[in-house]
């Protein structure tokens, strides 16, 4: 599904390069400690920043140079980029067409998205007018719409509560699945990563190690993934 060979990335001092596979269909951690690379990763498979060498391939298609929106990838940045002046129905439609003149069809998609996050009759209110939980459902929802193979989640819900932050991962890995998407999701919290993923990547000053099962690598922590966790 997503595959990464030789890919490396260049940024004043910092050097990042990784060779790794995702099936398709698996949830995946991207899990390390600040400054690692993790973001400049799902950024650089996004295409949201320029790589030094190396191949993006997803789905059986060289992405590598592409835009961002010819990648069949769908990306859910931290702060979830809703805009204030619209209603969470038309930032939910900016994922089908950014001029927001959408069919009838497309507006039912937009619909079904909105009442699949559990938004229904939020529709016609503006992000200032509902709860940060409810802002990150709608952002979820315009990833949705997108209707990717490949979702990129930059720490959309660490400004949630726990239990919150819980609902959110758990929805996200409903929709997935029903999808049949694969998601690299990154994370600060080991507790995510058990929780909602399949596998696991660890991040470290640049080094981006291969996914492994999540159960496995926390039953045996290599001892940069040890010393991140405190163990």
């Amino acid at each position: 599904m997503l595959t990464v060979e030789g890919l490396r990335i260049e940024q004043g001092t910092f050097f990042l390069t990784t060779d790794f596979e995702v099936a398709k269909g698996r949830r995946v951690a991207v899990i390390g400690p600040s400054g690692a690379g993790k973001s400049t990763l799902l950024n650089a498979l996004g295409g949201y920043i320029e790589v030094a060498g190396g191949r993006v391939e997803v789905a059986g298609q060289d992405v590598t140079d592409a835009a961002p929106d010819q990648r069949g990838i769908a990306m859910l940045f931290q702060d979830g980029n809703l805009f204030p002046h619209l209603t969470l129905a038309q930032n939910v439609g900016l994922g089908i067409r950014p001029a927001l003149r959408l069919t009838e069809a497309e507006m039912a998609q937009v619909r079904d998205a909105l009442n699949r996050v559990g938004l229904a009759e939020f529709a016609d209110r503006k992000p200032g007018d509902v709860s940060g939980g409810q802002q990150s459902r709608a952002a979820l929802a315009r990833v949705l719409v997108q209707a990717k193979p490949l979702l990129l989640l930059d720490e959309p819900f660490a400004a949630l509560g726990p239990a919150l932050r819980a609902e959110m991962l758990d929805l996200t890995s409903q929709v997935a699945r029903d999808a049949g998407a694969t998601v690299l999701m990154i994370t600060h919290a080991p507790e995510d990563a058990e929780r909602a993923a399949d596998d696991l990547i660890f991040v470290e000053a640049g080094r981006v190690d291969p996914p492994r099962a999540v159960a496995e690598v926390m039953a045996d922590p290599p001892e940069a993934l040890r010393a991140y966790l405190g163990r």
